[in-house]
């Protein structure tokens, strides 16, 4: 299993990106964002279940960020907008077989490489 997240970069802030993440190898039931700014600790940022009819976001995300599913090509994405700097992270797909939209790192099974989001203000 395999998820290869892509992307990143760098972006004003007020504007938007929108992030990719590809699996390959299964599917799962569940799949999620997350982030880690630099000299911070790793925080959750969105999940979705397979289908990507039921999501879930932090309070940060909320009415800024969309987790979305392409099932056809088993594709996660996260769609951004008016990014502030302390968006600026490194972004982490994970995937999982929990029985909820988990918010704990440790209750996913499969995580990718990251991708580096800088936002300048």
């Amino acid at each position: 299993v395999q998820l290869q997240a892509s992307g990143g970069g760098l972006v004003q802030a007020g504007g938007s990106l929108r992030l990719s993440c590809v699996a390959s190898g299964s599917t799962f039931s569940t799949y999620a964002w997350f982030r880690q700014a630099p000299g911070k600790e790793r925080e959750f940022v969105a999940a979705a279940n397979w289908r990507g009819s039921r999501k879930y976001y932090a309070d940060s995300a909320k009415g800024r960020f969309t987790i979305s599913r392409d099932n056809r090509n088993n594709t996660l994405y996260l769609r951004m907008s008016s990014l502030k700097s302390e968006d600026t992270a490194v972004y982490y797909c994970v995937a999982g077989s929990t029985g909820s939209l988990a918010t704990r790192w440790s209750d996913y099974n499969y995580w990718g490489q990251g991708t580096l989001v800088t936002v300048s203000s």
